[in-house]
């Protein structure tokens, strides 16, 4: 069938075939397509949906437009895992999830991507690590995913390469935001890496990538069930974006921040919770834990013994970063010229805040792109930031800025007085985690 009656038939409403799915994507990966017709064909999608069977045909059309990782070669010991986070301020996750998995037995390969809008991106993160090599050979890839247990790297373009294409259309044809689109997008480079399991992390609330919690939902339900569908079991986590995540916000800070979460500095506290709950969710899914009490535990024991902090570092210095990482990561991080205390305006307690304008601050400082392909200011950032029902007076500020110059820290603090609400009365910290969704049976039981 032509492209354009592809188009037609979705158009007006009607549903794809399977190989009408696969047809139109191979000639978005082989540039047979022009890109009018994919923005046609997107606007299609965004104004009529999908159904369940052909989220799955796109979803797995992506997937297949370029090398889907085989793992078999290799004789893993243990299951291929992953995690993907819809993005959020503060959510450093990334980074000491998957060593602290891998010291538990999994494999993690992931495929990490930049920082987009106010989200922090991961890869960024992981560039304030003099040397550390986001896009290493494949067989350096394997080779640390076999013998270290994880390696987070970014997307090659042999990966779903039709998912590059159709989102750079998407992005200037008013599309992004369609689920059936979303979902593609995201499993299709994630279910291309060969995983036997993925756990999601769906945020909601001001920081998160959804506009509503009921958005949230839909894209978690539609993830699990898309995932699962197309082969791969998945669990997704509703957690909350009401607030910064970590106590702190920028690339380096960040990455101090993980270190001190793995070297068992940081116990407790919600990047702590939220980081052992999906832990503890890759393990029951990849059958290396019967019980979440049993995964819990083996998870405290693999930070505790340090299993998990030298994991980190094995993978550093296999990309290239410092050997000496963890002994001397303060050392090795850049530091802003400028620190600068956010008072603030009364004292009181934290009511709420208004977490995008933070990431957007942490931006405009130049911890993020304001451009595709600027560069960024690993050091800057904020630090100490204040959550949600903690007492803020004239000893304890909103957060620290960290700067470049006194200019740029005092156009942060303004900001910040302005996303952050205080009132008198205490408050109760939002809910952390809103939800678990797993896969069910076709007699609707979990699975």
């Amino acid at each position: 069938m032509l492209p354009q009656e592809i188009i037609r038939r979705k158009r007006d409403g009607q549903a794809l075939s399977d190989e009408q799915i696969r047809r139109f994507v191979a000639g978005i990966a082989d540039d047979s397509i022009g890109g009018g017709q994919i923005g046609a064909f997107a606007m299609a999608v965004f104004l009529n949906g999908m159904n369940a069977a052909e989220r799955i045909a796109l979803t797995t059309a992506i997937r297949d437009s370029g090398e889907v990782l085989d793992w078999s070669g290799l004789d893993l010991p243990g299951p291929i895992l992953d995690k993907h986070s819809t993005g959020g301020v503060g959510d450093l996750v990334s980074l000491v999830l998957g060593p602290w998995v891998a010291a538990c037995g999994g494999h993690v390969p992931m495929i990490s991507g930049r920082g987009l809008g106010h989200t922090g991106g991961t890869l960024d993160k992981l560039e304030s690590i003099p040397g550390y090599d986001v896009t290493p050979d494949n067989a350096t890839f394997r080779r640390l995913v076999r013998e270290t247990g994880v390696a987070i790297i970014g997307q090659t373009g042999s990966l779903a390469t039709a998912d590059k294409r159709l989102y750079s259309v998407r992005d200037v044809t008013a599309t992004v935001e369609s689920i059936p689109l979303i979902v593609a997008s995201i499993l299709g480079k994630k279910l291309a890496c060969g995983l036997d399991a993925l756990v999601m992390d769906v945020k909601v609330g001001s920081g998160a990538f959804m506009p509503t919690p009921q958005a949230s939902r839909d894209l978690a339900e539609a993830i699990v069930d898309v995932a699962s569908g197309a082969g791969t079991p998945t669990t997704a986590l509703l957690t909350d974006m009401n607030q910064a995540l970590a106590s702190c916000a920028g690339n380096a800070l960040e990455v101090r921040e993980a270190i001190a979460m793995l070297t068992g500095d940081i116990r407790g506290g919600r990047l702590f919770e939220v980081t052992r709950a999906l832990a503890a969710e890759m393990l029951l899914a990849g059958g290396l834990a019967d019980t979440h009490a049993q995964a819990v535990e083996r998870l405290d024991a693999a930070l505790d013994s340090g299993a998990a902090a030298e994991r980190f570092e094995r993978m550093v210095a296999g990309l290239n970063g410092p050997r000496d990482f963890l002994a001397r990561y303060d050392r090795h991080l850049p530091r802003a010229p400028v620190v600068r205390a956010v008072p603030a305006l009364r004292p009181g307690y934290v009511q709420a805040m208004d977490t995008r304008a933070l990431g957007m601050t942490v931006v405009e400082l130049g911890g993020g792109r304001l451009q595709a392909g600027a560069s960024i200011d690993h050091a800057v950032g904020l630090a100490q930031v204040a959550a949600i029902g903690d007492a803020v007076d004239a000893e304890r500020p909103l957060a620290l800025v960290h700067a470049r110059s006194e200019a740029d820290a005092e156009r942060a603090v303004q900001q910040i007085q302005d996303a952050i609400r205080v009132q008198d009365a205490p408050v109760a910290s939002p809910t952390l985690i809103h939800d678990v969704l797993r896969p069910t049976t076709p007699t609707g039981e979990a699975i």
